[in-house]
């Protein structure tokens, strides 16, 4: 008996092993599709979801963002996400950009299209204009309602517990 015993044992070892590496190479793939995103898209952030209803009609709460950065001149009239050290990134509208005689780097200011007011008291101190540093992307496409799944997880942390452990009950109980 011994030895069917012990090799019941070597298998469970073996199986929880696979499962850890499984895991592990999920996590992995997930993390290098979004790196990849990154080099692709250029955009240090190339998904975002619209938090709030500062872009309605053209995007509501719940949104997903494609974002897209290169070297070409901001515009007026072009979506931006920018990020001037707060913990969330905003999504506005560029409406005047203001480019400086000799230099390269152009001021850009910024409105929701909900908003009646621009951007300016929610740059950074005393700033009248956002530099082109802090923009992060350019809207190039969007899928709607879908970050809904993020904005639920966020706002009821529970929900995310529970949706975790769920997930991690099915990835340790699978036999394959």
């Amino acid at each position: 008996m011994g030895w069917v015993e012990e090799k019941m044992k070597s298998t469970q070892i073996r199986q929880i092993l696979y499962q850890a590496i499984s895991l592990g190479m999920i996590i992995s793939s997930a993390l290098m599709i979004w790196k990849g995103l990154i080099c692709i898209t250029g955009s240090e952030s190339p998904v975002v979801v619209v938090l709030s209803g500062s872009m309605e009609p053209g995007f509501k709460r719940g949104d997903i963002l494609f974002l897209y950065m290169n070297k070409d001149p901001i515009r007026a009239g072009e979506i931006v996400v920018f990020n001037d050290g707060r913990d969330i990134p905003i999504v506005h509208r560029v409406i005047e950009v203001h480019e400086p005689q000799g230099t390269k780097e152009a001021d850009i200011l910024t409105k929701g299209d909900a908003n009646k007011f621009d951007d300016r008291i929610l740059y950074t101190s005393s700033q009248h204009w956002l530099q082109q540093k802090y923009i992060t992307g350019r809207a190039v496409g969007f899928l709607p309602y879908l970050g809904w799944v993020t904005i639920i997880m966020t706002e009821k942390p529970i929900i995310k517990y529970i949706l975790l452990s769920a997930l991690g009950l099915l990835v340790i109980t699978s036999k394959e």
